[in-house]
């Protein structure tokens, strides 16, 4: 098999979860599974940013042992907004993610932390012997190499939360490895597929977080409309499922009801089909090798009528080609380009960059970087703060024309 698990007992049994990003869209719609099937899950630990309210109301209804949030003026109002009897440890900052990610009688650890912040945390979960429910595809991109060998020393199964990964993943139970051809992974094409490319200076990011099939946090919305998302989850799966780039191919389905699809060697194809929501994939990485009764409605195959497919135009979007190029490189580049990606994608959204301007600041940033091969963590860490005050002075003294 192309993805290997470490054995897993069946049966049922009260599986204990850290949630790291409780308040996102995954963190959310992990939780709803928890209270969905109470019997199988208990939520121990949860972790948010600054959305304290949220949180606190999640902490009311789960009753978790250990929260972590931002920072001490977070976890101070925390504190306040919580009855005085409940008791529940909070902490904050780096060192109390790390301590949530590693709770001791938590199984398993999903990581849906956004952006590079989730790569602490996951290999601080990882050290300590948890399962992974990948959620964050950034750890791989960051840190592919080094986290999934750290996996394997420490014999923990990660297993993917991303609805294109999930779906590789169940294409690829009991198939071998050597049977394998190439990986095809779908995108929906984001809201301006059919956009000419000279109208995306105009683009507000209202528009571009209005996704057509999907509900998502705003930076991998946006991400969804320059398709870097798709880039990114193509690094994701190199080395998740451990292929070489040119095995990966991104294939635009506007339906978004193939999540992904798998050839072999013979010529066959095998695609996982649904609707277009997480709880799938979600559940599935949460209860493996069972699968969860979601209730879940079966696609409407006479409504839709047909499934269309085309290739990604990498001139309009060439985000996904650079991030192809970055993948196929290595190094420390996919740290770099993912860190000048965050930033460029936070400017768009507080109105400090033009849409068009996204991957100018990306490919400037590549350009500026010198390379490391085989990168120690540390180089990886200091790539990425590098790339984030480069980029950040590209956008404040306006990137040079693409």
């Amino acid at each position: 098999m192309a993805y290997s698990l470490q054995l897993i007992v069946q049966g049922t049994y009260m599986k204990n979860l850290t949630i790291l990003g409780s308040t996102g869209s995954i963190g959310t719609n992990a939780l709803r599974i928890v209270a969905q099937f109470p019997e199988r899950f208990s939520a121990k630990v949860l972790t948010a940013g600054k959305n304290i309210s949220k949180l606190a109301e999640q902490i009311k209804q789960f009753r978790p042992e250990l929260v972590a949030v931002f920072d001490e003026s977070g976890a101070e109002d925390l504190a306040r907004a919580l009855p005085k009897d409940m008791d529940v440890r909070i902490v904050y900052g780096e060192s109390g993610y790390k301590t949530a990610a590693a709770y001791e009688t938590s199984d398993m650890v999903l990581t849906a932390i956004v952006g590079a912040a989730g790569l602490m945390p996951t290999i601080a979960a990882i050290q300590a012997g948890k399962d992974i429910a990948l959620a964050n595809k950034e750890t791989l991109v960051m840190a592919g190499e080094l986290v999934m060998a750290l996996a394997r020393r420490n014999q923990t199964n990660i297993i993917p939360v991303d609805s294109e990964h999930s779906a590789i993943f169940q294409c690829l139970m009991g198939q071998r490895a050597s049977d394998l051809d190439v990986l095809l992974i779908t995108a929906s094409g984001g809201p301006f597929i059919d956009m000419p490319a000279h109208a995306f200076a105009d683009v507000s990011p209202e528009a571009a977080l209005n996704h057509p099939n999907w509900q998502m946090g705003p930076k991998i919305t946006i991400d969804s409309a320059t398709l870097m998302n798709k880039g990114l989850e193509v690094i994701e799966a190199k080395h998740l499922f451990h292929v070489e780039m040119d095995r990966i191919r991104v294939v635009v389905h506007p339906q978004s009801i193939i999540h992904s699809m798998v050839s072999f060697q013979d010529g066959s194809i095998l695609a996982q089909l649904g609707i277009p929501d997480m709880k799938g994939a979600i559940a599935l990485a949460l209860s493996y090798p069972e699968r969860l009764p979601l209730a879940q409605p079966l696609p409407d195959f006479a409504h839709i009528g047909s499934f269309t497919f085309k290739e990604p135009d990498m001139h309009k979007f060439s985000c996904l080609g650079l991030a192809m190029e970055a993948g196929r490189t290595g190094g420390t580049l996919p740290a770099v380009l993912n860190a000048a990606n965050e930033v460029a994608v936070h400017a768009f959204l507080e109105h400090r960059l033009f849409f068009d301007k996204i991957p100018v600041v990306i490919e400037q940033t590549l350009a500026k970087h010198a390379n490391q091969p085989a990168p120690s963590l540390d180089d990886i860490l200091a790539a990425d703060e590098w790339a984030r005050k480069t980029a950040f002075r590209l956008i404040k003294t306006g990137p040079a024309k693409a």
